[in-house]
């Protein structure tokens, strides 16, 4: 049974948050009155008719319409109900996305690692196009298709045992990136609703303090909850512009990537990056020498002959894999390999694009790392 309207009425007029629970408010607000019935209640009551002849539900929804303001009272203690609760659940989103765009924009061991990736790509497609100067994220996903003959090495891990044995000091390059898993999850554009809808609630209870002169509980739920919501909308603005320069960074669309899509890729790579270690050091386990690899030649054996070589490290079938796939590649060999030439060189100088678009400026540290053109990996 629904209790006196009076008593509705004076916790509205005093908006008694502890009086009105939300589930209440939530109750209330079903039977606010339409225009069309307020216009039917109007007539009812113009023609001299008691309110006797109608049921409680219907004499209660007369006397709960003649309330001042009666939706924007309820409005105003729903937002004011559910303000801590709003702020709490959106602020982590915000913090995640700030964190986890700023750590990878700045982050100068990932910067080398997809330096090393391009310079791999370059070499694996230079017999097919000119170098690149730039590949789409998604193409790291590629990295584990590549394979070596036997299928049991990928090109990841060939990378892995590169970085391991030339560039140490970059294999936890994911400890400079944080919250990724985090700002996976986020929905953005909710986020950004939210917060607008929050903006509107606050005004609508300053309106509310203007109209009630100075309500006591309006007055001190805006001195208290008015800032914090500043600061709230702030973080929101840092958290865009902090997004929309990362994804810049690397060459995408902010408006056409969302988080839940551009962070899960740096996530997948580096599960796989940490899977691909994992096996490469098996791998050396299980191809330990079992027997004297310095005996001497047989007898049998002509002086200048060399003797075999009883494990064939397994990058070196990977490397004929490549070479196989793309005949004679098209770079210079150097004293410390290919490889390492490119990566010197796309340091040193930027690659042609091979969108055939001019790139002015040289590759400086910092520099956004992907352009149109995809490279095949």
């Amino acid at each position: 049974m629904l209790r006196p309207v009076n008593s509705e009425k004076c916790f509205l007029h005093r908006y008694n948050q502890q009086a009105l629970s939300l589930d209440f408010l939530e109750l209330l607000e079903r039977f606010i009155p339409t225009e069309y019935e307020m216009k039917l209640i109007q007539t009812y009551e113009s023609e001299g008719r008691s309110l006797d002849e109608l049921s409680e539900e219907e004499r209660f929804m007369v006397r709960f319409g003649k309330i001042p303001r009666l939706s924007q009272r309820i409005s105003t203690l729903t937002f004011m109900g559910n303000f801590p609760e709003s702020v709490q659940s959106i602020q982590p989103h915000l913090n995640a996305i700030i964190a986890a765009s700023m750590s990878a924009r700045s982050s100068r061991k990932l910067k080398e690692i997809l330096e090393i990736i391009l310079a791999f790509g370059n070499y694996m497609n230079s017999s097919k196009r000119g170098p690149a100067y730039g590949f789409h994220l998604q193409s790291l996903d590629l990295l584990t298709d590549t394979k070596s003959t036997d299928r049991k090495q990928t090109l990841l891990h060939f990378i892995v045992s590169i970085i391991q044995e030339k560039y140490p000091e970059l294999q936890n390059f994911y400890t400079e990136l944080h919250f990724l898993d985090k700002a996976a999850l986020v929905s953005f554009d909710s986020i950004l609703r939210d917060l607008r809808n929050l903006e509107r609630g606050m005004e609508l209870t300053r309106s509310e303090l203007s109209a009630e002169n100075e309500n006591l509980v309006l007055k001190t739920f805006l001195s208290t909850n008015a800032k914090l919501l500043d600061s709230l909308t702030a973080d929101g603005k840092t958290a865009q512009a902090a997004y929309e320069s990362v994804v810049e960074y690397f060459g995408e669309d902010p408006k056409m990537t969302p988080p839940s899509e551009f962070f899960h890729v740096f996530i997948r790579f580096i599960k796989a990056y940490k899977q691909a270690e994992q096996d490469n050091k098996h791998r050396e386990k299980q191809q330990s020498p079992t027997c004297d690899d310095h005996s001497a030649p047989s007898k049998s054996e002509s002086p200048g002959h060399k003797v075999s070589v009883m494990f064939r490290p397994p990058q070196m079938d990977l490397i004929a894999e490549l070479k196989r796939r793309q005949g004679s590649p098209l770079v210079r060999e150097g004293k410390d390999g290919a490889i390492e030439d490119i990566i010197t060189d796309l340091r040193n100088q930027p690659y042609r694009r091979t969108d055939g678009a001019r790139h002015s400026s040289k590759w400086k540290s910092g520099q956004q790392l992907q352009v149109s053109s995809d490279i095949s990996l």
